[in-house]
């Protein structure tokens, strides 16, 4: 990745704007033509650098429930239970685990009832009868980032550390 590359990804990150043409305002605060901009983002997305550009919602406060989900899936059928689960709409994370229960994924549903649902359509769809899934306790990684400091604007990179 290039300077331009990182500073995309910093502005992604941290000033995305919420307006019809994103993109153009974001070509325009890096004086770089939005074709170019949308250029290297799809770039980025098919080298797998940029997984997703979304917002991250609190779901609880919209009403809605989430899990983490696990299930020992034997590997004749990982790519199926992989391919069902990654078509569901409520799907934000799904991977692979050298473990006993090795596909691990979060689901994201209106409500109780139907995220039980979802879990007994997937294990019905697949045979995948024990889908374990556990409830948050506390939230650990909220707001994380991954800068690029060769690619901060100047008063960024000149700030003093702030103390605790």
């Amino acid at each position: 990745m290039d300077i331009l590359d990182k500073k995309i990804m910093n502005l992604l990150q941290t000033e995305f704007p919420i307006v019809p043409e994103p993109f153009k305002i974001i070509a325009e605060k890096l004086k770089t033509p939005e074709h170019e901009v949308l250029k290297r983002i799809e770039r980025l997305k098919g080298k797998g650098v940029i997984r997703r550009i979304g917002a991250v919602l609190d779901r609880g406060k919209l009403g809605f429930v989430s899990r983490l989900c696990t299930a020992s899936v034997p590997e004749d059928r990982i790519a199926l239970f992989v391919d069902r689960v990654n078509a569901l709409p409520g799907v934000t994370h799904n991977y692979r685990r050298n473990h006993a229960c090795n596909i691990w994924f979060t689901l994201i549903a209106p409500s109780e009832e139907e995220l039980k649902e979802i879990i007994g359509r997937i294990s019905e769809a697949t045979g995948i009868k024990d889908i374990m899934t556990f409830a948050a306790v506390r939230t650990f990684k909220i707001d994380a980032r991954f800068l690029f400091d060769d690619a901060l604007p100047e008063e960024e990179e000149s700030r003093p550390e702030e103390k605790s």
